[in-house]
């Protein structure tokens, strides 16, 4: 279980540290990445993903399966995020 946590975490630290790059380049391009947290249709997507995979994880990996699942509704709503995109 702690190297799941620990690899989750790792993933989850990646994305801050792409952000605050990302930031730095450009002045609010980091804030615009994060908009997914005011974007009530990634917020959607992210917890239906949650709860689907969370379900199931927990029926087959038990704890395990909640931090993948708890991952992939966070990356599912970061992806869906139509706010922060721009090129």
């Amino acid at each position: 279980m702690e190297a799941t946590v620990l690899l989750a975490t790792v993933v989850l630290a990646a994305l801050v540290i792409r952000t605050a790059v990302e930031e730095l380049r450009e002045p609010g391009r980091g804030r615009a990445r994060w908009a997914f947290l005011k974007d009530r249709r990634a917020l959607a997507a992210g917890a239906f993903l949650m709860v689907a995979l969370g379900s199931l994880g927990w029926k087959l990996g038990g704890g395990q399966g909640l931090v993948w699942a708890c991952l992939a509704g966070v990356l599912a709503a970061y992806a869906t995020n139509s706010r922060g995109r721009h090129t």
